[in-house]
């Protein structure tokens, strides 16, 4: 479990450095990346997540919060709009 927790931080930190809305579906819900809470809830759960990147940083932030996931072991497949 504490393997989560320092997933969740640093997947939160590294969206909250860019300017882009970066939302994650997990299931049938969509939560905000920037959000620990969010994510806390949803990756204890869920084992394959969506992400929906929007805005002016949108491939830089995709590549670096795709990049995390990866580096926990998380699944993620980062949706193209």
């Amino acid at each position: 479990m504490s393997n989560n927790n320092q997933a969740v931080v640093e997947i939160a930190q590294t969206a909250g450095k860019y300017t882009s809305s970066i939302v994650l579906q997990a299931d049938n819900k969509y939560i905000d990346v920037k959000s620990i809470l969010g994510l806390f809830t949803t990756l204890v759960n869920t084992k394959s997540y969506e992400l929906h990147v929007h805005g002016p940083d949108a491939d830089e932030a995709k590549a670096a919060v795709s990049a995390v996931f990866a580096k926990h072991g998380l699944d993620v497949k980062v949706v193209a709009e």
